[in-house]
């Protein structure tokens, strides 16, 4: 044992000007302005899911919060702790994107968050069942489940996508059957056989061959807590809530 203290004590020595050279570089770094390699820097974790941060960060901008939310694979916490992935259609992200570049150029495509009164779409003013969306105030999308790869590791992501011709949008046979106000056990999930023959041609490639899903309108609104919630027309709902991991997979498409 003696033996192998020394060898120990003989490595650490010979790693000891790496080591004090590093502690160093980053205390110059950090004098000279950089950035300490713990400082939040924007869009990372904490404006993502803390409430104050957000709107700190983002103010009303809440097309670039989702993009950002997309990007770093981020979650929702449903049914409290099932943790869904937000994936954004290429479509619907690009959109986003344009609309947050624009500024007031583009403030009437700005998405609208209601207050904590309005926590179900059916309160929402001028509310109609059926299948319309606007990109803004009510959004197309998919709850899919058994994704091999998606954030929060539970198979789960919700899939929002452009309520124009989207090639990731909703099939013609979805909007003519669509009847997301009613409990889940009596509506048509569809697998990725059937969505590729409707029209979804990659929907098995981005989502995983096992893959299925059900289609849900969704809309955003607040609560007393000033969390963000993402609520599915039938009522369930979900807020951003880190996953577990602290890496996370890659999520699915990416």
């Amino acid at each position: 044992m003696a033996r192998d203290l020394a060898t120990l004590l003989a490595g650490l020595a010979a790693h000891l000007p790496i080591i004090l050279a590093h502690l160093t570089a980053t205390a110059s770094s950090s004098m000279s302005g950089g950035s300490p390699a713990c400082q939040d820097q924007p869009g990372q974790a904490a404006d993502l899911y803390d409430p104050s941060n957000r709107d700190a960060h983002y103010g009303s901008n809440l097309a670039q919060y989702m993009v950002d939310l997309h990007d770093a694979h981020g979650t929702f916490d449903f049914c409290g702790g099932m943790m869904f992935q937000l994936v954004l259609s290429d479509m619907l992200r690009d959109h986003f994107t344009n609309v947050a570049k624009d500024g007031q150029a583009q403030q009437h495509q700005q998405l609208v968050v209601f207050d904590a009164a309005i926590n179900r779409m059916a309160k929402m003013p001028g509310y109609s069942k059926d299948a319309h969306a606007d990109n803004t105030q009510i959004f197309h999308g998919r709850e899919v489940r058994k994704v091999p790869d998606a954030a929060g590791g539970m198979g789960f992501t919700i899939h929002l996508s452009h309520s124009d011709e989207d090639p990731e949008g909703w099939t013609l046979q979805e909007r003519a059957a669509y009847d997301g106000w009613g409990h889940d056990s009596g509506r048509m999930w569809r697998n990725g056989e059937q969505l590729e023959k409707e029209g979804f041609q990659a929907f098995r490639n981005k989502f995983g061959a096992q893959a299925f899903t059900l289609h849900h309108r969704f809309f955003l609104h607040l609560d007393q807590q000033n969390r963000l919630w993402l609520s599915a027309e039938d009522g369930c709902e979900g807020f951003p809530s880190k996953h577990s991991s602290i890496m996370g997979p890659r999520g699915p498409g990416t």
